[in-house]
Order: C-alpha cells, then structure tokens, then sequence
C-alpha cells in the first residue's frame, strides 16, 4: 500500500518514464536500493521529492553512478531511491580563473574529457572513473594515490550547492578560489555521505594538464621492509616532488606489472625535462638489490587506466570480496602491508592492498569464502587500531554489513555528527544508517 501511494503521489508530479517500481522485490546484494525509483533531470525535481518525502516521512537513497552501492548503510530498501544518473552537465567553466561547476550526476570521465580540449583537469584521481559521479566522488571522498600530489576533494573543492532533506537549496562556499569569510561549510558535507543532503552542483578548482608524467616502478626481490623505508625517506626528504608514492603487495604488483615482488610506485607530473630530472634523481639513491622499470606518458597513461578499475565494486555469487580504507600513520602503512600477508595466509583469503607512503592511507581489496573474509576484516581493523588509525569498509555485501561494522566503533566526538543530523534532518529521511554510528 505504502508503494501505491508513492508511485500515485509521484506520478501526479513526473513524466511516467522517470519513475521506476520494483516489482519483482528482490534483494539486490548491495543493499541501498529502493522501492520506488525516480530519475530527476532538474535541481528543482531533486527539491521536490525531497519535500514531499520528508512531509510524508518516506525514506531515501540516493544513487548516481552506483560505485559506492555497497559503501555503508543498514537499510536494503529505501521507500525511493533518487537516482541522478540523468542529471548530468558543465554549469559554468571559466578557463581563465581555473575553476568549474558541474551537475552532481555528471561522470568524472566525462567532465575530464570535456576539460582536455583546454589541457586543464580537476586534480583527483577516483576510482572507477568512467562511471563514479562528481557529487558520489565528492560524498564519499574518494581519492586514489594521487593524493600526495594532487589532494583530496575537501581541498579542490570551492563550492557546492546542496538540496536540504526539507527541499530547502543551499549554497556553500562560491565559484571563486579566494573565499576567506565565514566557516568553510563545503568540508561539512564532503564525506558526509548524503546524509546531510543531495548534493546538486560542484564548483572545484582545476589544473594544468602535466605536459608530461612517467610511473616508475621499483620491485624488491626480499622482503625487505626496512629497505624500502629508507628509499621511502630519502624520497620524501628529497627536493622532488612526486605525485604519488604508493607502496603495492605482490599480489596488486603481479598484475599491473607482473612482477609478484613488493613494489613501490613513484609518480612524476610536470614539464618533460623537469620530470627526467626527477626520475635521474631515483636511480641515483636506490639500492643494488631493487629494480627499477620506467613507464613513460603513454604506458604511464594505460597504468592507471588499469589501476583504478582494480577495485572490486560489484558483487558475485562465487566468492565474498570486501574493499577497505585504512588511515594510519604513513610510514605504518608498511606495518599494514606485512600484517595483511599474515592475516591473508591464516584466514586463507586473498589480499590486494596499496598504501600511500606519504599520505598514510591504504586501499585493500580482500577475497574468498564469506566468513574467513568477515574475520579478516576484524583482524585488519584491530591491526589499524593498533597502531592508532582506523580501518572502514568501503565495500560489502548488505548480508555483512549488518555483522561487520562498515565505520566501527562510534567516537567519543560522535555526540557532534548526531546533533548536526538531528538539526539538518530531524526525521532522518535521507541515506538513513548510511554513515557512522548508524546516522
């Protein structure tokens, strides 16, 4: 009945061909789904549903790309799921002031293919960029090795304008690289989630094209863990400037490289001269024992191409996998690495994990049987909090996630996100127990 009476209230408002029931109800093993789904094309839409669902306290998801489908949440179905796959578009582009603003449900490839033929780009690098959006890259703030060089979303992004659970429009931030008044509310909502509200448009500062980037590939035939802190140190100590300095098990490394050592990945974007010089600079301060391979634009190009889309998004029927983020102190991620070999053999699945020796943050992929892959995940986040970081399930089936805390334990600052979602939304309609503490 409670379906019935959506789709007659939706309908009454939207083109027929913009809503979708589930009428098989099945379970859809990532969970975030909904029962009814409707596909907004205007910000107004986006405003409306809300408002009514919030006056008749209808629950809501929210989907663009369907990337981060299996990143957190309690609730299998939401009484509607808002998909903003069909909102899509550039806003505004200014190229001489850098900066951009862009529908929330655009493809970041897309946006970075429009941007090329102005050899300009939004410097992050997300995972699954032919399909994750702006606005879900911006809600979960996603970023990938690059974020040495490049930084995270709270830091590229200048602007956004937000549609309130009530259907109220906010904007936070401007279109401009210097704002300096008030509190900087554009980093209350990023990693938030959607549980604040939907995000409609992003306004991010953007960046040259690099004339030129290489990848450089250094492989450790022992593992040698403190040998590759050192080379790690005198990186980091060094004038260079890398834009990634990722540390990869042998179990990413062989099939990016198929090389299956321990390697380290070095990243250089800048003038062609500039990042010889650099690459020059690496071969003079490795050691004998390593061996170092050099990927110029065009490999480098395809490396990453293959990289991001290493990450398990998706569910199958033969084996669980489950994707994790991991902060710790940045040269701990080497402590990481070593534990996830261990915990790999003793719970007898299989671990792919990268980390950022200069950032602290790891991404690990693990598979096998459903519940070896459940305890390797409580073993992992005990190392991480071992070591005084944290360890958050970016991916996971819905089944697991009702047993395997996706944040885990609630902060003792938790009090401070529940009073923020208590103003913001009272009624807790949107992306309910999606975040944190059940938020």
């Amino acid at each position: 009945m409670i379906i019935d009476e959506i789709l007659l209230e939706l309908k009454a408002h939207f083109n027929e061909m913009q809503i979708s029931e589930d009428e098989n109800h099945e379970q859809h093993p990532l969970g975030n789904s909904g029962k009814v789904t409707i596909f907004t094309k205007t910000e107004q839409e986006i405003a409306s549903i809300l408002e009514y669902a919030n006056t008749n306290n209808h629950s809501v998801a929210v989907m663009g790309g369907g990337t981060k489908r299996g990143y957190g949440g309690l609730l299998e179905k939401a009484d509607i799921l808002l998909s903003l796959a069909h909102y899509t578009g550039i806003v505004e582009h200014n190229p001489g002031d850098m900066t951009l603003t862009v529908k929330s449900g655009t493809p970041f490839n897309e946006i970075q293919t429009y941007l090329r033929q102005f050899k300009q780009k939004i410097p992050l690098d997300p995972f699954f960029p032919e399909h994750a959006t702006i606005g879900g890259i911006i809600s979960t703030n996603d970023s990938g090795p690059k974020r040495l060089g490049n930084g995270s979303a709270r830091d590229n992004v200048i602007g956004l304008r937000m549609v309130y659970p009530d259907g109220t429009l906010i904007r936070s931030g401007g279109k401009v690289v210097k704002n300096v008044a008030g509190y900087d509310m554009n980093k209350l909502f990023i990693g938030a989630m959607g549980t604040l509200g939907v995000v409609s448009e992003v306004t991010v500062k953007l960046r040259p094209v690099a004339k030129y980037e290489s990848v450089l590939l250094v492989s450790f035939p022992e593992i040698n863990m403190d040998e590759i802190r050192a080379l790690a140190v005198k990186v980091l100590d060094s004038m260079i400037e890398p834009t990634s300095l990722e540390i990869l098990n042998p179990a990413i490394a062989v099939k990016l490289t198929s090389i299956k050592q321990f390697t380290l990945l070095i990243s250089f974007e800048d003038g062609k001269r500039s990042v010889h010089y650099q690459e020059n600079v690496i071969r003079d301060i490795l050691s004998e024992k390593s061996t170092l391979t050099i990927l110029p634009q065009n490999e480098a190009e395809l490396f990453w191409d293959k990289f991001y889309s290493l990450q398990p998004n998706t569910h199958s029927d033969l084996q669980t996998k489950a994707v994790l983020k991991i902060g710790v102190t940045n040269l701990d991620v080497l402590k990481i690495l070593q534990e996830a070999e261990l915990i790999g053999d003793s719970c007898h699945v299989s671990i792919e994990v990268h980390g950022g020796l200069g950032t602290g943050l790891c991404q690990m992929s693990i598979s096998g049987a459903s519940n070896d892959v459940v305890s390797a995940i409580k073993l992992v986040r005990e190392q991480a909090e071992k070591l005084g970081g944290y360890a958050i399930v970016k991916h996971l089936p819905f089944s697991f996630r009702t047993e395997v805390n996706s944040w885990g334990e609630k902060a003792a600052s938790h009090f401070l996100f529940e009073g923020i979602k208590q103003k913001i939304d009272p009624n807790r309609i949107l992306n309910r127990n999606r975040y944190v503490g059940g938020i």
